[in-house]
């Protein structure tokens, strides 16, 4: 039965293990990252007692706004609903706190990446809305296009709504 929590200290080098399983995704640039982030941003995993299955790591770009800087799941459980469980712990537990709008990068279409097909399919199917492609966004190299998602977890106007429907401002 796998649970998601916080992560700890030692469960950075799980989640750059899970990174470094997924060479289609992650470069070692990308799993040195992970490990460091792992340790200095909010950082989740979902478990199966000791056995770390995924991971999201997370920045408060601000009081009311994060990007989900990197998530994984181990390469021979993808499909089987923990990248669900994790992404619902996440948003929910981001909701608490008063965020209200996330966003994440992956490589754009425009790349030509199959294996990231998938990847923004994943996104897509859970309420993210492609907004953007930056090529190439800071930090990124040339030629790595960026597909920028976002989600709202709560509205981002303050308003009234008339009877039809329609935001009024107050």
């Amino acid at each position: 039965m796998f649970i998601v929590r916080s992560a700890e200290p030692a469960d950075a080098a799980g989640c750059a293990a899970i990174a470094r399983g997924s060479p289609d995704y992650f470069t070692d640039y990308a799993v040195t990252e992970i490990a460091t982030e792992a340790t200095s941003q909010p950082t989740w995993i979902a478990a199966d007692g000791d056995d770390l299955a995924g991971f999201a790591i997370v920045d408060r770009r601000s009081p009311r706004a994060a990007e989900i800087l990197w998530m994984a799941v181990a390469a021979p459980l993808r499909g089987g609903g923990i990248g669900t469980l994790l992404l619902s712990h996440v948003l929910r537990d981001l909701a608490e706190t008063g965020v209200q709008v996330v966003e994440v990068k992956t490589l754009d279409a425009s790349a030509g990446y199959e294996p990231y097909r998938a990847t923004r399919a994943f996104w897509e199917r859970r309420g993210f809305i492609h907004v953007d492609t930056i090529d190439p966004p800071p930090g990124w190299e040339p030629g790595n296009p960026a597909a920028i998602y976002i989600a709202a977890l709560a509205p981002t106007r303050r308003g009234t709504q008339d009877d039809g429907g329609r935001l009024h401002s107050m």
